[in-house]
């Protein structure tokens, strides 16, 4: 495949994800995952987990974020024009066709219904991966209290999840000194 036409297809699965996914960032690591982990092979398992990770931890829109990674990882420079172009432009029609005719729908009770119902769904989506992303990262019965205890953290007591990635950082260089 040419360079041209890596960019055409980097670009039209970034934007199908773009497209096809409700509720942000989150909610598109299992399209991201099928198409550029399990259809295109783009990436490894192991790397997805990482680029995850690295996208959370690094300032501005996880989805972004991710994309300009892969695009990165793909073509360098001009695959992550082309990814993080994919991935933003669906988001960016949508938001400008809905502040154009949002004031004519507002109050109207169905789109008030289809929101609500989106709502749960929104939740099942960020719910798989997450689990799916605790099988990769090896968490099982003797350390999910690591991501449960973090979670507590952040929910209950107000931690900053910034405290806690540099923690974790602090934590995860130790455990590798030690080898644990």
């Amino acid at each position: 495949m040419g360079y041209k036409q890596q960019y055409w297809e980097s670009f039209k699965t970034f934007f199908k994800i773009g497209i096809f996914t409700i509720g942000g960032g989150y909610a598109m690591i299992p399209l991201i995952q099928k198409e550029v982990v399990e259809r295109h092979r783009w990436v490894s398992r192991e790397e997805m987990l990482d680029l995850i990770a690295i996208a959370q931890s690094c300032p501005g829109v996880f989805a972004i974020n991710i994309s300009t990674f892969i695009g990165y990882k793909l073509n360098k420079t001009r695959g992550a024009i082309c990814t993080t172009l994919g991935t933003a432009l669906p988001s960016f029609l949508i938001i400008l066709l809905i502040a154009m005719f949002f004031h004519a729908f507002s109050d109207n009770h169905a789109v008030q219904a289809i929101f609500r119902g989106i709502r749960p769904a929104v939740v099942a989506l960020i719910a798989v991966p997450t689990f799916n992303l605790a099988k990769s990262a090896g968490i099982n019965r003797r350390t999910i209290w690591i991501p449960v205890i973090c979670a507590l953290a952040i929910w209950a007591l107000g931690v900053s999840p910034i405290f806690i990635i540099l923690l974790a950082a602090v934590c995860g260089y130790v455990w590798g000194k030690m080898g644990l």
